[in-house]
């Protein structure tokens, strides 16, 4: 329609990385109302403090934000000073643009048509460095926004990248900020760690900066109790189940929220409770099949594979008729359950970390009520025995992603079940055992 218009943040970022960014960003130098007038009947105007444009394209929406627009509040950009490196007014624009991002490898601009990549910041220096860098100051950033911690979180693990020492060091002092960040932002930020295939690194980095035990303070306990160092490069069971979640996810193929909710309520069950690892596959398998616990026991029994015996969580195996161990199923559901309860309650949350001393004590709950109730009826139909009516298991492994990003029942326990039983019997080990035979 006339306008200049680039990709901007990470998907430029990704795209020179050759990697499939999670979404598009588009600036205009058409204002919002010419956007919307553009792309009528499929373009809506939202957001107050900083407003945007979603246009509408199939299942998808696009965001497009303008030059011209300015955050509610803010003074809005002059026109350039002495001191400004730029002449043109649309280089000026650009520039100002970027300097208002919050790492430098998200303040490149791409233009697709005349396929030229503007970057202000040093943006392509640091991905080439594989750093985590703010615009400013890191101290005055993180001051600014604090989500820019969890963002810089996110944005190391799923690049591999690490952060400058400045950086580095405001990361850890202030961890503690990100508790004043409203529920609903907590939870986009946890979920964007945890639900697009880089669940692993998340985790290991919200551990080495101090920030694991503000957000999720059972696990937190956990890496504590088990001596598992800030800085170690092992593996316990909650990074290998989050492991193998990663191993099926991608930034344009994420999960519902209520999938990685309910590896960390299983979990916690577990570290309270050590199983048989026949008991745990025949409680996942009892979830696949939407609770139907006479089935889940009868395949549960035929199972004759090596488990991994490195973690703690599992027992030695031991023979149990099918009364036996149906009722240690069904007591796996109840202490999951009680794990999911405790995890959604701010006495419980608060009490985690107790036992840890000089443990900062943390009442954050951000697990909506919506995702507690979808996790708790997986288990309580485990917890019950009871199948849930017209349910029916996936017939295949295959993934649809559309239904799994949404939280439909049979995507969410296919790829819980898919997950538990890759963790407790890794392909590994089965190949190891048959050459030892041979």
């Amino acid at each position: 329609a006339g306008y200049d218009v680039y990709l901007v943040g990470g998907c430029v970022r990704d795209l020179i990385m050759k990697k499939i960014p999670k979404d598009f960003d588009i600036i205009t130098t058409a204002d919002l109302r010419q956007v919307k007038d553009t792309f009528v009947g499929s373009a809506v105007i939202v957001g107050r403090r900083f407003p945007i444009v979603h246009v509408h394209d199939n299942n998808s929406i696009v965001e497009v934000s303008s030059f011209n627009t300015y955050v509610r509040g803010s003074s809005g950009n002059q026109m350039p000073t002495s001191k400004s490196p730029h002449c043109s007014k649309n280089d000026y624009l650009r520039w100002k643009n970027c300097q208002g991002r919050d790492f430098t490898i998200n303040g490149l601009m791409f233009n697709p048509y005349s396929e030229k990549i503007y970057d202000y910041l040093g943006g392509i220096e640091d991905i080439k460095k594989a750093k985590v860098r703010t615009v400013i100051p890191a101290a005055t950033s993180f001051h600014e926004d604090c989500a820019r911690i969890l963002r810089a979180i996110r944005i190391a693990a799923r690049l591999g990248f690490s952060f400058p020492k400045e950086t580095a060091y405001y990361v850890r002092n202030l961890a503690c900020s990100v508790a004043r960040l409203d529920k609903g932002r907590l939870l986009m930020e946890v979920n964007y760690m945890l639900a697009y295939g880089s669940a692993e690194a998340s985790l290991r980095l919200l551990w080495r900066f101090g920030l694991l035990e503000h957000l999720l303070p059972f696990q937190a306990a956990y890496f504590s109790s088990t001596l598992f160092k800030r800085k170690d490069n092992g593996t316990n069971m909650l990074l290998v189940l989050f492991s193998k979640l990663d191993s099926f996810l991608a930034p344009n193929r994420p999960c519902h929220n209520s999938l990685w909710i309910s590896i960390l309520a299983f979990h916690e069950a577990l570290v309270r409770k050590p199983r048989d690892p026949l008991v745990v596959a025949t409680f996942a398998l009892a979830v696949y099949l939407g609770g139907d616990l006479p089935l889940a026991v009868d395949i549960g029994q035929s199972i004759n594979r090596q488990h991994d015996a490195g973690f703690a969580e599992l027992l030695e195996p031991r023979m149990r008729g099918k009364k036996g161990l149906l009722a240690e199923v069904k007591d796996l559901a109840i202490s999951m359950r009680q794990a999911l309860t405790e995890m959604t309650d701010e006495y419980y949350v608060a009490n985690a970390m107790a036992k840890i001393p000089q443990a900062p004590s943390s009442d954050l709950v951000f697990i909506p009520l919506q995702a507690y109730l979808k996790v708790l009826k997986l288990i309580e139909r485990v917890q019950h025995g009871k199948k849930e009516i017209g349910y029916e298991p996936k017939s295949n492994g295959n993934i649809d992603y559309h239904n799994l990003a949404n939280g439909t029942p049979a995507e969410v326990r296919n790829l819980f079940t898919l997950v538990v039983f890759d963790t407790i019997y890794p392909p590994n080990l089965e190949k190891e055992d048959d050459s030892s035979r041979r």
